[in-house]
């Protein structure tokens, strides 16, 4: 279970337009008060438009900078005090992939394999798994040099689940992804969420409506930083008293551009 309560981060950056005073600073405010409550066995999306915070917060689950305020825990461990520990509960699938372009398929993912602590045998039977559940047999012992996205995606993800984490984070899975990877993406998600996949508890990123709609239990919308609204699909729908989830998207979001 990942735990997300009232998250802010902001930060200071060289102010814009103009010439400042010396040591002038500007204030992004990028999350002032994300909340969110993933269980096992289910897909939680972080819905926003791009610059909504999405990112910023799935930033601080992963443990890279803390937030100025709130809490975030995974399975119970507290991510602030326990990084290494709550880290090691989760498979982590950024926005940059990151794959090590001389380094094969099977190299990519053993080399995090033994990050993890897994002896190499271990590993290497873990590849072979997630290379049948995540169609990539044909490029395992492929050089990752010269990767299609599509390919570079089922790398690091496999990458990602080697250690069998309970919990899946991903940022924007889906970008840049043609319709039989993306496809291919979905049913693997959808499975490991299953019982017979481990009941994982996942949590993705996106801006693209059709996925949320296809994929996921629960829906948090973030806008300007904020959560502003949660639920399943059909009750944000019921919630906006709209019938096209675009529609009601646009009204919980950006109420104002939605009543203009």
């Amino acid at each position: 279970m990942i735990y997300i309560d009232n998250v802010h981060k902001q930060f200071s950056t060289p102010g814009a337009g103009g010439l400042l005073k010396r040591g002038a600073q500007r204030v992004v405010h990028a999350v002032q008060g994300v909340s969110l409550a993933a269980d096992n066995g289910r897909i939680t999306g972080l819905l926003g438009a791009n610059g909504a915070g999405k990112t910023t917060t799935l930033r601080m689950l992963a443990g890279l900078f803390a937030p100025d305020r709130g809490q975030i825990a995974v399975d119970g461990i507290a991510v602030q005090q326990a990084p290494l520990k709550a880290l090691a509960r989760m498979g982590i699938l950024g926005d940059a992939h990151g794959l090590y372009p001389r380094l094969t398929a099977r190299e990519n993912i053993l080399y995090f394999g033994r990050l993890q602590g897994m002896s190499p045998d271990a590993a290497n039977a873990r590849a072979e798994e997630l290379a049948r559940l995540l169609e990539m047999r044909a490029i395992l012992d492929r050089r990752a040099d010269g990767f299609s996205q599509g390919e570079r995606m089922k790398t690091a993800l496999a990458r990602a689940l080697v250690h069998d984490p309970a919990n899946i984070v991903l940022d924007e899975p889906t970008n840049g992804l043609d319709v039989l990877a993306t496809r291919a993406l979905r049913e693997a998600l959808r499975w490991l969420k299953s019982p017979a996949g481990g009941a994982k508890c996942i949590v993705f990123s996106t801006h693209i409506m059709q996925e949320v709609e296809q994929l996921c239990d629960e829906v948090v919308v973030v806008s300007q930083g904020r959560s502003v609204a949660r639920g399943s699909v059909p009750e944000l729908l019921a919630q906006a008293g709209e019938s096209r989830f675009e529609d009601a998207f646009v009204k919980l979001a950006f109420p104002q551009e939605a009543a203009a």
